[in-house]
């Protein structure tokens, strides 16, 4: 089996006006193409040795593989949790045009001002 060459990756925080902090730090910072917000969820963890139930936000970023560890180190630094989770799905199909839009966009020198939608 070969190595993705692009990622989801998930994080979860108790506030939305983090999660979105989160989501545009990590697309300006060119470490995500995008960055996406569903509804809240309801999590249920066991927390220091307690059953915890809480609202939490997702935040799913699409990423390529090469940029995993500079987003996952950004997230640790801008995330409140203790222990932030920073899971990562490897993407193994997908439309190949919207594939190299995310390529792009994680590039330092990758393009800006594009007009159009990517149905990120």
């Amino acid at each position: 089996m070969t190595t993705a060459e692009w990622l989801t990756v998930l994080t979860t925080t108790d506030d939305e006006a983090k999660a979105r902090r989160l989501a545009r730090g990590a697309v300006e910072a060119r470490l995500a193409a995008c960055a996406q917000i569903p509804a809240p969820v309801t999590s249920v963890y066991r927390w220091e040795g307690t059953v915890e139930t809480a609202n939490e936000w997702q935040v799913l970023f699409k990423t390529t593989a090469d940029r995993y560890e500079a987003l996952a180190s950004w997230l640790i630094e801008a995330h409140d949790y203790d222990v932030p989770e920073i899971i990562a799905t490897p993407v193994v199909r997908g439309s190949a045009a919207y594939l190299e839009w995310v390529t792009r966009e994680t590039r330092e020198d990758g393009e800006t001002g594009k007009t159009g939608k990517s149905g990120a």
